[in-house]
């Protein structure tokens, strides 16, 4: 699968999201090297500390799917500027797929390209 591709399934995605207090829809896709994908979007919670974010909801559905050997995520909003993980998303990333290639997308589909190892310098691993 193209990154263009991912990155308009992550846009198509974002519009499931939850997120009735800030209003910024996330949606992320996960891909596998034999192309299986994962999806994920935020789902906000009024305790804030208790939100998921897209990213960690596609890992959370690509580990209990089963879903190994990552290749790509891409992640897009409905913002202007690019949607860059949070640093716990980066954190745990880090952890599973230190080479991970990560799409980051704007709402009309433009992106950037980074890897995780270098979005998350010095990261935390034992």
């Amino acid at each position: 699968m193209r990154d263009e591709e991912l990155v308009r399934l992550s846009l198509q995605f974002k519009e499931r999201a939850y997120a009735p207090y800030s209003g910024i829809k996330v949606g992320a896709v996960l891909l596998t090297a034999g192309g299986e994908v994962a999806f994920g979007v935020n789902v906000e919670n009024a305790s804030y500390g208790l939100t998921l974010c897209a990213e960690r909801g596609a890992v959370a559905r690509a580990i209990s799917e089963g879903l190994k050997d990552w290749v790509v995520m891409a992640v897009a909003w409905n913002r202007e500027d690019f949607c860059c993980p949070c640093g716990a998303c980066r954190q745990v990333l880090f952890e599973l797929a230190p080479d991970l290639r990560v799409l980051m997308a704007n709402c009309r589909g433009e992106y950037q390209e980074g890897v995780v190892r270098a979005l998350l310098p010095s990261a935390f691993h034992l």
